[in-house]
């Protein structure tokens, strides 16, 4: 399922929501200028690791598959053995330097868009300074939450993700009316549907908890417990915050056209 638009407008300029998706975008372009070298530099020494992080002064080598010329003169496929670049920082600061980076063009294009789509209205809802602060938390507890559930591995983990899964909690509780109008590719054709919120979150996260727990999906390269650990530390904190009085109340919308959600008109609340 892919999000187009959810019913809720903010009341205030998402500016520190744009600023995380102009600081990922800055990091992928700078990965981009360094990949023309041949290297991946910057995710070796700012993913997050989790061999590296609790074994910092252990070299973390690899082993990997490259095309070398055989003494014949053809080309082959032979496995060889590489240290990865140490890390820039304290391997602990990478569970927060991790979340800036991403594998490839799919990979940070999604990971906006669903930043976009629910990123303005939960920071509407926590202020500038509270969503600036929640976001940042989400991104390192879901980066320690695969740390736990992989402790051994040398792969290095990278992404937006659980930071923007702790977002996709956070307004699954905050908005439980909401809606989303959702593309759901159907064999061969493509259909839009209007899905509520609460549901087309939860999918996500039993999706998640399948892929992660009851498939155990560990060998897809998808840090699958960083995005369980993201869900339920935004829906916890939204909670929380929700329970104390520490969040502006919501907007309320009215939908005259529900099914197309081409327009809606919407009534602010104080």
């Amino acid at each position: 399922m892919i999000p187009l638009r959810d019913n809720i407008p903010p009341r205030t300029f998402p500016f520190v929501n744009y600023l995380f998706i102009a600081l990922c975008s800055v990091a992928f372009l700078a990965q981009l200028a360094e990949q023309t070298d041949g290297t991946d530099g910057l995710i070796e020494r700012l993913g997050m690791i989790p061999a590296r992080v609790f074994h910092p002064k252990q070299p973390i080598t690899i082993q990997e598959e490259v095309v070398a010329r055989a003494p014949s003169g053809e080309l082959e496929r032979v496995i060889r053995e590489r240290t990865l670049a140490p890390s820039t920082f304290s391997p602990w600061w990478t569970l927060l330097t991790c979340t800036f980076l991403h594998g490839g063009w799919m990979h940070i294009l999604g990971n906006m868009w669903f930043l976009h789509i629910f990123g303005d209205n939960v920071e509407d809802r926590f202020g500038h300074v509270g969503y600036l602060i929640f976001y940042l938390a989400s991104g390192v507890l879901a980066s320690a939450t695969h740390l736990l559930s992989a402790p051994e591995s040398t792969v290095p983990t990278i992404g937006a993700s659980g930071a923007i899964a702790g977002v996709m909690g956070a307004y699954c509780l905050l908005y439980p009316r909401a809606k989303v109008l959702t593309i759901v590719p159907i064999f061969v054709f493509i259909q839009t549907f209007v899905i509520p919120a609460p549901f087309f979150l939860g999918v996500w996260f039993l999706m998640q908890l399948y892929e992660g727990s009851v498939a155990n999906s560990t060998g897809t390269g998808v840090a699958w417990w960083a995005h369980i650990g993201g869900f339920a530390v935004g829906f916890v904190a939204a909670w929380l915050l929700e329970k104390t009085g520490r969040v502006r109340p919501p907007v309320t919308t009215i939908l005259p056209n529900t099914e197309r959600m081409s327009h809606y008109r919407y009534r602010r609340i104080p």
